[in-house]
């Protein structure tokens, strides 16, 4: 011991010499002596030893203390910032209101000191670690900082001496040095040791690393002196490399120098000596691509192109790389590091080693220091693709990205450092060429289009580095730089970097391709979508949303051009790549575009806000054709996929095609292509557009008029779902408007319309569900201002509203009733629904608006809704509505359904009319409206003369040529009427009229009138017809040998316009025939019609028609005038078969009507037996059988075998009951109002004052003077642990129940509950359960003479009580309590009731029911039981309110079975009689001094009268007395103890009474004591227990003290009366209730203040209760004896206890039955309070902050969660605890989660949150981390649900806790 305190003076000693010798101006001498110590105690040889710490901290302190020294420097701070660092896990806050970088962040002392109220803040988890950012301007506006870092700390400090740090600048050199010599040392490459020991290093240097951590945070003076020595290349130098003597120095060096060869890394000096070459020295992984940019950089782009060497993957990779190349600036960037100080080595060591926390911290702690954080980020950005490549060969690289992370967003989120590197040290080039390096290592070879041939390479998705997404970091930190304005533009204006960029996105187009499978099911479903859609998110629309938010104005025109020439260029180099001409190939499908996006999203900015010409920035029409091809691929695939065409794929394709238009992708995906295909549609012709989407959807062959058809490339029934996907795309093409000219407000508000319209949403789904900007830094910030104004005008809030059920609702947001009315918009809905059945939900959602507000009953067809007018560059995708090939497809489609062909469907129908009111809706500007067009084109195809959709629906259209199978009804009827006409074809005018139309009959085909279109372009476009086509002609299909009939061309004839069809239609539609009169055109409207069904539709359409053209009218009231059935070619016209239609409907109804009724009435039936958890208000229906009539046996209906009769002893029925251990009354305390939850360390809870903390004192106390056994009678456990009984009301033979256990216990699927357990499921009801009570047999309650009332004198039943209790004591056995062994005959009954003993014994935990000296004794046995009937009764009271005053009608009445378990108890009760001796009830009613002197020599005596607890005696006498009892009998009992209960109250008031009054009443009562009726007066009574008390010695003077202080009022006679008639309550509460289960008496209700009156007349204390006079208590006592004398026998039992000190006997004697009603503790109204406080706090019994930490609700207790450390026996805290605190069930608050959890016995189950968000909202797991507020309602449930013992049947969610919580 003397050594070490020696060195430490010596430390201390030669530490102050050396700084007093160091100060003076000639030091030489002192500076070697310095060298030298620090030689020898810094000798890293000698590995890290705590000594040379020590010697360290001394040398910095120069003799000082160490931590003196810590203080002195620290106030010398400067430092403006908080910069505090912190790792995972860590809660920081983010305030979007202050922030300028979205990246800001608080630490919570910084974030509580600045004033947030009213702001948009929330908490937040660390993902990856952080650093605080107060006082930082260039992060955050001042306004947000904090108090501390408001002021500008650094004007006002002292500057600091010079000799403070003079140590600290010789020492720390030295010191920095050795550890990086340690880490050259340490480090072994990953081939010599098959277990890297990285860790075991890095654990020698913690201690090194933790004292520069503590440097760095004395603030501001210390960190320039370090900022100082990292910095200095001088020093560097000479302590690097190593002196020449120094040995190890030198071989250390060299170990340095070989990591960095190995790294693929060359130090400067070899760089002019091996060039570029020398990444071939690399031994990692990835070698090939190593020396991606340096040997290669020659070659040229062309070669690339021409090299066709099919090696594989080598090659691809390899030919890819040589055309990157040439295009890059620097070609070390990948592959050259130079050293230049101790910063830029420390950071190479740190990333060597995987960024081990301890230095990161360090290294972060510094940045504070300007100096220091410029030079830091050069060395970062430095060493930047270093860093990429350890990040690739990690095995550890999720930890790793979020250390790597949380260094770059420190220095990337400021914009000042940002540019400054960008410009220094080519930031942009460098990320951009790791980027790509990064990608190559897992690139294959694409196989869309041309497999073979296919030149373009692609990313694989299946590759770790996509798939565990370890490019994050990278795409991260580059789009955190795009988001500062100056190095965007820096990147637009590098025309070679955009180049490079473009290439890299490209890696990405087509990537992740599906192949349709057509035979198979796919064997094994990849998951490599979800890679897939991340990569082309993170990688490719983030950046370019970071890039879009520069281009939003006029001068940044010149950008958005280039972008979109570099687009376009790329994409035509893609083309080509893949060997795409015209057409798709067939059975692909990839969702990945991003070329296409980036263009279409260019363009739609660059026309929206940059006010550019579309036309300027378009290709060609051959390229549009091309680029218009792939997205209309996905737009048929995904009908595709809906219709089930791929299921062969497995799930993951409609995973894909989910997530392609998921709320989070579809603003870069879906939204982009449609866009591209609305640009494509109005530029190219229309019929050929229109034409390609229905062969792209391949519905071609339906389209025709012939009722049947063959499709070569659909089944038949995947033809509707086809259809109708290419009419919904066609619909959602011409009316969508999101790019084509609706305001950023308007999109907002059609998104949020939409998403209402499918369900109400909570505030916090809805800001997901809006498609926000998905580049997080954009600045656009979720939940902004015109979000929440927008939502206010949408939407109102629902609050939360609490089903009595239980389940818990949220606040929700639901649509405006204007909102359903105007802005309802299905083709929005159908766009955003990620699950088809949104749609339906809207709808159904529509119709029951329109409904409710009395609009539309029918089942409503989706509204039409007015668009936004399109911007003037879009008009011409107008002429999309306005083409002759849209209209022939209307005309054969209306045709199709009015003939009911098959594959036509209502929602065809719906989207054919949505067509036409569009195109009339919609005109083409150019066409003059004429009446009719003069010239008609004439070309052997027109259909229509013209190309307006309005001139063209009045035009009738004669003759059809069809091709049709030769085995349709067309044929059949062609030849009937050749058949017909035998007479010479030319006799008829008839027939020639015929032959002629022959000739005009109309005949088209889709694919042939696109070919020509396209072939049209492509002349047009000047190239040789011969390469571009390669015409399939759709009708010369070979037909395979077994093919279907041939097709024959047939003529029908058709004599309709498409005005006509639709009159038909209506007429069809509304089932009658002349539906549409003349009278009716004349006052249309069109406006009238905006909701309806599809018939209101028609009347829309043709309201527009006639309104907007004369000759259409005409048309009109042509058609109306001459309407006469149609003949379609069904055997039935449409009336009749309608008809039928209505009878059929009518019928159905009808039994549907009368199952309805059946149905109602079975479960009326069920509601009446069912007890019914849900409504606590509901009336009760009384125990069962209490309703029965009186005479006849109870019948019970088995709910498992449907009979019903009476229980009988062979073959018993029993309740269905759940049994659970229940602490809640022992929970209970004296005051009203709840504890509160302690939130500081002054506030406790104290658990002394509880009822069973209470009891449990008396219980010892009595133990410690009286005999066991008197005491085990003398109160009642169960307080904590009792058990409680509770039904759902239902019965059930036994022998049914063992089977029914039987099949449940075969049947394992429903692992709810645990059936060897017992437990099971109400087979009616489903209420949980684990028991069977048995019924007594025999007539319900007692009945006829066992109800009279007796005339008998009080000392008559008195003694018949005692000889009822004699009946069976006959076997006399020593002790007080005697174990009958009555040989019973054993009936099925009995056995039953003991097996239900032994369950209710098993409910609870042993510790509950041993209470006894000697465990297991029958005193012990006698006592738990007689508690069951006890904690039962009491916990019914609990239920009721606490009092009797509600009277009969309660949820607890109906869950009781009192009856039943008193007569199982009292049957248990029969194996014990009490020795007469001993039987309390002689010395309650006679005088017994005359046997006092036989006990003398027992050991202890027995318990005073006066102690005992009454309502356990009361319990004990009626169990034990034979069954079924007298009601005069248990009369008799009541008033007996009442009289008891009475002199009690009279003894407690005496003690608590000051001396003065003592007397005073003493006196009073003596006067009154020879009065008449002296005894039913408290006066005189009171006045004789005094004197009878005041015997016994200072019985009276203990707590006089106490007393006095307490009382200083005067006890008036009427406190005195109301103090004795509440003391009195509870046991006639008790007593009430027990008789009405025993005896069905009804429970009338009253007011509070009448309850005793109303008390003492039920139970018949009092003859005739006289209500005008108020009830004196006393005047209900019935003295069987001399009131006096028996009293004074009960205060001499007290008297007599000679070796009891008194003041025991005084709290005995004061005991105070009354209690307030169970609460949980009191919360605080913030969560914030209690997550403050508690989520840091560390745990009681291992003294670490807990992983989880949770709150027992009910005694504060604060536990772990899961937690290890606190486990006992393999049990976990919170398990144990329950046990403990609440007898197994427990209620736990979460605090990381905010969520309650309740454990019930060997199950648990989350309940839910009661604190809510500002929107009503939990927030689990405070993930949003909004503030949250105490929510009353929902923590009144969950008080009542803990009161009532349902939680069981309320929540539904259970599963085993397997005792791991």
């Amino acid at each position: 011991m003397m050594a070490a305190s020696q060195l430490r003076r010596d430390k201390k000693s030669t530490a102050a010499h050396l700084k007093a010798d160091l100060k003076r101006t000639d030091n030489s001498s002192a500076l070697r002596q310095l060298q030298e110590l620090l030689d020898s105690v810094l000798n890293p040889e000698r590995g890290s030893d705590p000594e040379a710490l020590e010697w360290c901290k001394w040398l910095l302190a120069g003799g000082d203390g160490f931590d003196d020294f810590c203080r002195t420097v620290r106030s010398y701070d400067n430092a403006t910032l908080c910069g505090l660092v912190w790792t995972a896990n860590f809660v920081a806050y983010r305030c979007r209101t202050c922030g300028i970088s979205p990246c800001m962040s608080l630490c919570a002392e910084c974030f509580n000191n600045g004033d947030h109220t009213g702001h948009d803040f929330n908490m937040f988890r660390s993902q990856a670690g952080g650093a605080c950012d107060c006082g930082d301007g260039n992060v955050m506006r001042e306004s947000g900082f904090c108090r501390r870092h408001r002021l500008k700390t650094g004007e006002n400090v002292p500057s600091v001496p010079r000799d403070l740090l003079l140590m600290s600048e010789m020492v720390l050199p030295r010191f920095i040095i050795t550890i990086i010599q340690y880490l050259r040392d340490g480090y072994t490459e990953p081939e010599s040791a098959a277990d890297r020991d990285l860790q075991k290093v890095l654990q020698q240097l913690e201690s090194h690393i933790s004292l520069l951590e503590e440097l760095t945070k004395m603030g501001g003076a210390m960190r320039t002196v370090l900022t100082k020595i990292l910095t200095n290349q001088q020093t560097f130098k000479e302590l690097s490399m190593g002196q020449e003597e120094n040995v190890y120095a030198k071989r250390s060096y060299e170990k340095y120098l070989s990591a960095l060869k190995s790294s693929g890394l060359v130090s400067v000096e070899e760089k002019g000596a091996g060039g570029a070459g020398a990444g071939a020295t690399d031994t990692a992984a990835g070698a090939g691509a190593l020396s991606l940019l340096g040997a290669t950089a020659a070659a040229s782009l062309e070669d690339s192109s021409k090299e066709e060497d099919q090696d594989g993957l080598q090659g691809v990779g390899q030919r890819k790389r040589v055309k990157l190349s040439s295009t890059t600036k620097d070609p070390s960037i990948m592959d050259t590091l130079k050293h230049k100080c101790f910063l830029e080595e420390l950071l190479f060591w740190t990333i060597k080693y995987e960024f081990p926390q301890k230095m990161v911290t360090f290294l972060l702690n510094m940045l504070p220091d300007q100096d220091y954080k410029i030079t830091f980020t050069k060395t970062f950005v430095q060493h930047y693709a270093f860093i990429m490549k350890t990040l690739m060969k990690s095995h550890e690289s999720d930890t790793m990205s979020n250390r790597i992370v949380h260094i770059s967003v420190q220095l990337f989120s400021n914009e000042e450092l940002a540019r400054h590197v960008t410009e220094e040290c080519q930031l942009l080039d460098i990320m951009v060429t790791v980027l790509l390096y990064m990608m190559e290592s897992c690139l294959i070879k694409s196989e869309l289009q041309d497999e073979e041939n296919n030149r373009h390479v692609v990313v694989n998705c299946g590759e770790a580095l996509l798939k565990n997404n370890t490019y994050w970091p990278l795409v991260s930190d580059f789009i955190n730089i795009l988001s500062h304005q100056s190095v965007a533009k820096r990147f637009l204006d590098d025309h070679s970097l955009l180049l490079l960029w473009m290439s890299f996105v490209s890696f990405f187009q087509g990537m992740n391709l599906n192949k349709r499978e057509l035979n198979e099911h796919v064997e094994f479903e990849s998951q490599t979508y979800y890679a897939a859609f991340a990569a082309e998110l993170e990688a490719c629309a983030q950046p370019m949303w970071g890039l879009l938010t520069h281009c939003k104005v006029k001068d940044t025109q010149e950008y958005t051009k280039t972008l979109v020439r570099y687009c376009l260029e790329t994409l035509q180099m893609w083309f080509d790549a893949i060997g795409f001409v015209d057409e798709p190939a067939p059975n692909q499908l990839t969702f990945h575009l991003p070329l296409h996006r980036y263009y279409a999203m260019f363009l739609s900015k660059g026309v929206k806000c940059q006010g550019l010409d579309l036309d300027s920035l378009l290709p060609d029409q051959e390229m549009l054709m091309k680029i218009m091809v792939h997205p209309l691929q996905i737009q048929a695939s995904l009908s595709e996929i809906h219709s089930n065409m791929w299921v062969r794929n497995g799930l993951q394709i409609k995973g894909q095609a989910m997530t392609y238009v998921q709320s989070h992708f579809c603003n870069s995906m879906i939204d982009p292509d449609i866009y591209l295909l609305q640009v494509c549609a109005s530029r190219l012709d229309p019929d050929y557009f229109i034409s390609s989407v229905f062969e792209r959807f391949k519905v071609v062959d339906l389209l025709t008029m012939a009722s049947q058809h063959q499709n070569a490339v659909l089944d038949s029934e995947q033809e509707r779902p086809m259809l109708e996907g290419a009419l919904t795309f066609l619909v959602i093409l011409c009316s969508l408007r999101i790019h084509l000219g609706m305001s950023d407000d308007e999109i907002l508000r059609a998104e949020m319309v939409s998403q209402l319209c499918m369900n109400d949403r909570t505030h916090s789904s809805l800001l997901d569900l809006i498609p926000e900007n998905p580049n997080p830094k954009s600045g656009v910030v979720p939940g902004s201002c015109s979000f929440e104004e927008m939502l206010s005008a949408v939407a109102d809030f629902k609050a939360p509203v609490f089903e009595p059920g239980g389940s818990m609702q949220q606040g929700m947001y639901t649509p405006k009733a204007e909102v359903w009315e105007k802005e309802f918009d299905p083709i929005m809905v159908i766009l955003r629904t990620v699950y088809r059945r949104d749609v339906q939900s809207a709808m159904d959602r529509y119709g029951a608006f329109l409904k409710q507000s009395g609009v539309h009953t029918g089942n409503p067809w989706p509204p039409y809704k007015e668009r936004t007018p399109l911007h003037p560059c879009y008009r011409g995708l107008v002429r999309l509505l306005h083409c002759k090939t849209l209209h022939i497809v209307i005309f054969t489609l209306l045709y199709k359904i009015w003939m009911d062909h098959q594959n036509m469907s209502e929602h065809v129908l719906c989207m054919v009319l949505y067509l036409i009111e569009l195109g009339m809706d919609n005109q083409v500007q150019e066409d003059k409206l004429e009446e009719e067009p003069c010239i008609e084109e004439h070309c052997h195809d027109s259909w229509f003369p013209g190309t307006n959709l309005l001139s063209n629906l009045h035009h009738v259209i004669n003759f059809v040529r069809v091709r049709v199978p030769e085995t349709a009804p067309e044929v059949e009827r062609k030849r009937e009427r050749e058949r017909d006409r035998e007479t010479p074809a030319s006799t008829s005018a008839d027939s020639s009229s015929f032959g002629q139309n022959l000739r005009e009959a109309q005949v088209f085909s889709l694919v042939a009138e696109r070919r020509r279109k396209f072939q049209e372009i492509i002349n047009r476009s000047n190239h040789e017809a011969s390469q571009a086509v390669r015409p399939k002609s759709s009708s010369s299909r070979c037909l395979p040998p077994g093919s279907p009939p041939q097709l024959v061309t047939e003529i029908l004839e058709i004599r309709e316009s498409m005005l006509s069809l639709l009159v038909k239609l209506h007429q069809k539609l509304s089932a009658k025939q002349n539906s549409l009169s003349l009278s009716w055109l004349a006052e249309v409207d069109p406006g009238r019609h905006e909701h309806g069904d599809g018939i209101t539709a028609i009347e829309r359409i043709l309201a527009k028609a006639a309104s907007r053209s004369r000759h259409s009218k005409r048309c009109l009231q042509e058609i109306c005038g001459k309407v006469c059935p149609p003949i379609p070619p069904k055997m039935t016209s449409p009336g009749d078969k309608s008809m039928n239609k209505e009878e059929r409907r009518q019928r159905a109804r009808e039994r549907q009507q009368k199952l309805l009724a059946e149905f109602a009435s079975r479960q009326k039936s069920f509601m009446e037996t069912a007890m019914d958890v849900e409504s606590p208000e509901a009336d009760a229906v009384m125990d069962v059988g209490s309703a029965e009539p009186l005479d006849s046996e109870i019948l019970y209906d088995c709910v498992i075998c449907g009979q019903s009769g009476p229980s009988t002893e062979d073959r018993p029925t029993g309740l269905v009951v759940l049994l659970q251990a229940s602490s809640v009354l022992g929970h209970r305390c004296r005051s009203d109002t709840p504890k509160r939850l302690p939130t500081t360390d002054e506030e406790h809870i104290y658990p002394e004052d509880t009822c069973g903390a209470t009891h449990d004192v008396r219980l010892t106390l009595m133990q410690r003077y009286f005999k066991d056994s008197s005491c085990l009678q003398s109160v009642s456990i169960g307080w904590d642990g009792g058990v409680y009984v509770q039904t759902c009301g239902h019965t059930l033979h036994i022998d049914c129940h063992k089977s029914y256990m039987e099949s449940l216990r075969n049947d394992q699927v429903l692992q709810g509950f645990s059936v060897d357990k017992g437990e099971f499921t109400c087979p009616l009801c489903r209420q949980f359960a684990n028991s069977v009570l048995p019924c007594r047999p025999g007539r319900g309650t007692e009945t006829g003479a066992w109800h009279t009332a007796s005339n008998k004198s009080m000392s008559t039943l008195v003694k018949e009580v005692e000889d009822l209790q004699e009946q069976l004591g006959i076997f006399p056995v020593s002790g007080s309590i005697r174990h009958r062994d009555l040989t019973l005959a054993e009936s099925n009954l009995s056995k039953e009731m003991e097996s239900v003993i032994k369950d209710i014994k098993n409910t609870t935990q042993k510790k509950y029911m041993d209470y006894g000296k000697n465990p297991g004794s029958p005193d012990n046995d006698f006592l738990f039981m007689y508690s069951v009937a006890r904690t039962n009764l009491e916990l019914e009271l609990v239920h009721r309110g606490g009092n009797l005053c509600s009277g009969g009608a309660s949820a607890a009445a109906k869950r009781s079975c009192l009856n039943q378990l008193f007569h199982v108890l009292a049957m248990h009760m029969r194996l014990y009689s009490i020795d007469s001796a001993y039987n309390p009830w002689n010395r309650l009613t006679q005088s017994t001094h005359s046997r006092e002197t036989e006990y003398c020599d027992e050991e202890r005596p027995e318990v005073p009268m006066l102690f005992r607890d009454v309502p356990s005696l009361l319990i004990i006498f009626i169990l034990t007395m034979p069954q079924p009892l007298r009601k005069e009998h248990f009369t008799c009992v009541v008033k007996v103890l009442y009289s008891l209960q009475y002199t009690q109250a009279l003894a407690a008031l005496s003690i608590r009474i000051s001396r003065e009054e003592r007397h005073a009443w003493c006196n009073t009562g003596a006067a009154k004591k020879n009065t008449p009726n002296s005894d039913k007066s408290w006066e005189s009574l009171l006045g004789h227990v005094i004197s009878e008390l005041t015997k016994a010695k200072d019985l009276y003077d203990t707590n006089s003290e106490e007393t006095s202080v307490l009382n200083s009022s005067v006890w008036s006679p009427q406190s005195i009366e109301s103090t004795l008639q509440q003391f009195c309550l509870p046991f006639l509460r008790l007593s009430c209730l027990l008789q009405h289960h025993l005896y069905g008496d009804s429970l009338p209700s009253c007011p509070m203040e009448e309850e005793f009156s109303l008390l003492i007349g039920c139970l018949g204390l009092v003859g005739s209760v006289k209500s005008s006079a108020p009830m004196s208590s006393a005047a209900c006592l019935e003295w069987n004896f001399n009131a006096y004398d028996l009293i004074a026998q009960w205060c001499s039992e007290v008297i007599a206890l000679s070796d009891t000190p008194t003041q025991q006997s005084a709290s005995l004697l004061v005991q105070d039955p009354r209690w307030a009603a169970p609460r949980l503790l009191q919360l605080p109204d913030n969560y914030n309070t209690i997550f403050q406080y508690y989520h840091r706090k560390s745990c009681t019994s291992c003294g670490k902050t807990p992983k989880d930490p949770a709150l027992c609700l009910v005694c504060g207790a604060f536990v772990c969660l899961k937690g290890h450390c606190c486990k006992q026996q393999g049990i976990c805290e919170c398990v144990l605890h329950s046990q403990h605190c609440g007898a197994a069930t427990g209620i736990f608050l979460l605090i990381n989660a905010s969520v309650i959890i309740i454990i019930r016995g060997h199950r648990f189950c989350l309940w839910g949150s009661v604190y809510l968000d500002a929107h009503g909202e939990e927030d689990r797991d405070l993930r949003r981390g909004k503030p949250l507020y105490l929510c009353e309602e929902r923590y009144r449930v969950l008080e009542q649900q803990w009161v009532s013992h349902t939680f069981d049947h309320i929540n539904k969610r259970w599963g085993p806790h397997y005792n791991g919580l």
